[in-house]
Order: C-alpha cells, then structure tokens, then sequence
C-alpha cells in the first residue's frame, strides 16, 4: 500500500464527496462513488471517513465449502482480513451487492476499530447494524442483514482489486465516506484531488454565504463576474481561508 500523507488526511477530513466527485469528473473519472451505500444507523452527519483501501473479495458461496467450521481455521480470509487491515486504513468489501447475508457483525468491526481502523465500507449488509451503528467507527452497508455470511458468501481474497458498489477499488486507493455515500480517489490522484477540493470548498462556502444574503447564482456560481473573485479574495483573507 501506498502511504497517505497525514496533510493530505487532514485535508479530505474538511471536504465533501460532492466536491471530491466534482474534482475527479473534471479529470474524466465518472464511476468512482461506490453506489447504494449509505451510513450504518442512517446518520445524518456521521464523522468524515478517510483512509487507503484494504480489500475483501467475496464469491458465492458453494455450501460444502462454508460450513460453520470453516472460521476455526485462523487463515478464513475474513478473519484473516479483520486482523491484517492496516491502522488507518478503511477496509472495503465486495459483497456482489447482495445484502441477503451479511458481510460482516458487530463482534468483527468492533475489532477493527480496537486496531485502529479507520472505517469499513461493504455494498452488502452488516449484521448487528444497531451496536454497529454506536462505534465510534464510520461503517458503510446497504441495509441491515442477519444471516451470517457463510449463507450466500464466501471469502476469497484479501487486498486484491475489486468492485463495491460499482466501483472500482485498488488496494491503496483512498477512501473517503460522508453523509451522502463513499467515494474512491486513486491512489496518484490523492495529493491534488485533495488541494484542489480544498480551493473548492473555500469557494463553495463563499458562494453558500452570498447566496444566504441574497445574491443570485448567475456569474457567482460558476463565477463568470470577474467581481465576485475580487470580492471572494476579499472574503478569504478576512476569513483566514
């Protein structure tokens, strides 16, 4: 895995995947917001996830082969995975979209967060989504599922490419989740996506105050008035931005 600068943490912790998506779209990536996933619990602000991908593959599952037995081998890669994703890091796991079984529980994530994880995302189902939801952890599914994983899915490889949710996730590849889902930034782009989605939000929180007092969005927003960026420079200097 690459390293993720702690600048560059710190920065992604300050902005939105709205802008982040409008950042890599402009780069012509369209299909890097991993789709159907949403906060465990719903919450309305959860704290900004951020962190390099360590990966989880699941295939279906073939009965003969997912017996309840299979998690006393120390090597299940499930397990494996739990134990061996990186401080800092945000483990994401592919669940073929299918939320029937879950991907993972409560006892599972709440280790990862003991180790220092910094969120886990599957375009599945966790079990245990209520105690999940009281981490303080960021977690990502599509919808709360009881029966265990070995029901539908069976783990296969740990950081490997996969698909979640849509995307495409490289291991290394840095995630960032929010209130309105979870995006992936590649690993070569992190820095700049990061610089640039701060000059973004800096402007976007100027156009969102013009707007509160009243002015129109047209030649502010995009600012096509060569006025509004004297008066935003204006702005950010007295706002320390």
């Amino acid at each position: 895995m690459s390293s993720l600068k702690p600048e560059t943490r710190a920065k992604l912790k300050t902005v939105s995947t709205a802008t982040l998506a409008t950042a890599l779209f402009k780069r012509g990536l369209r299909n890097q917001m991993i789709q159907g996933v949403q906060p465990v619990g719903g919450k309305a602000k959860p704290e900004t996830m951020v962190g390099e991908a360590f990966t989880l593959r699941y295939m279906p599952a073939r009965e003969d082969l997912n017996q309840l037995s299979v998690f006393r081998d120390r090597g299940h890669p499930q397990r494996k995975a739990v134990e061996e994703c990186p401080p800092g890091a945000v483990m994401v796991m592919d669940s073929r979209k299918d939320p029937r079984a879950a991907s993972a529980g409560g006892i599972l994530v709440t280790r990862l967060m003991m180790r220092g994880v910094a969120g886990v995302v599957t375009d599945g189902g966790f079990r245990d989504s209520a105690e999940i939801a009281e981490l303080e952890m960021p977690a990502y599914h599509t919808r709360p599922s009881a029966p265990t994983n070995l029901t539908l899915h069976q783990a296969i490889d740990i950081n490997v490419p996969i698909g979640c949710g849509d995307a495409p996730v490289f291991p290394g590849d840095v995630i960032v989740g929010d209130a309105d889902g979870v995006i992936v930034i590649p690993a070569h782009l992190a820095d700049e996506i990061a610089e640039e989605a701060v000059e973004m939000t800096a402007y976007e929180d100027f156009v969102t105050e013009r707007v509160q007092g009243g002015q129109s969005i047209l030649g502010l927003y995009p600012p096509t008035d060569e006025g509004n960026l004297a008066t935003f420079t204006e702005w950010r200097k007295a706002k320390g931005r």
